[in-house]
């Protein structure tokens, strides 16, 4: 994947972490990015969430409304990524555990 670190980025990334409730996220998403925006990217999670827990394509795609050109850039990114995925969705089952 693209190397794309940076000082802004970074910040950021710092500003994200200081969130601390879906509330908070509501707030800072919405005025950052547009509601397509962060429904699209919902939907990549949502993609990632099925695709390691063994679903099709054609399921994912039934019930999410992703493409299978996005369903295959997730596996992609799933496959041969940074992990980003695997740890957000390991923490967040973790805490839907609890």
């Amino acid at each position: 994947m693209a190397n794309i670190h940076s000082e802004a980025i970074d910040r950021l990334f710092q500003g994200i972490l200081s969130l601390e409730t879906v509330e908070e996220c509501y707030n800072f998403f919405e005025d950052v990015c547009t509601v397509k925006e962060i429904v699209e990217i919902a939907q990549r999670f949502e993609v990632a969430g099925m695709l390691s827990k063994g679903e099709s394509y054609q399921e994912i795609s039934k019930r999410t409304g992703a493409s299978t050109a996005t369903i295959s850039r997730v596996n992609k990114c799933l496959t041969y990524g940074s992990t980003g995925y695997k740890t957000v969705l390991d923490r967040v089952e973790g805490e839907e555990d609890k």
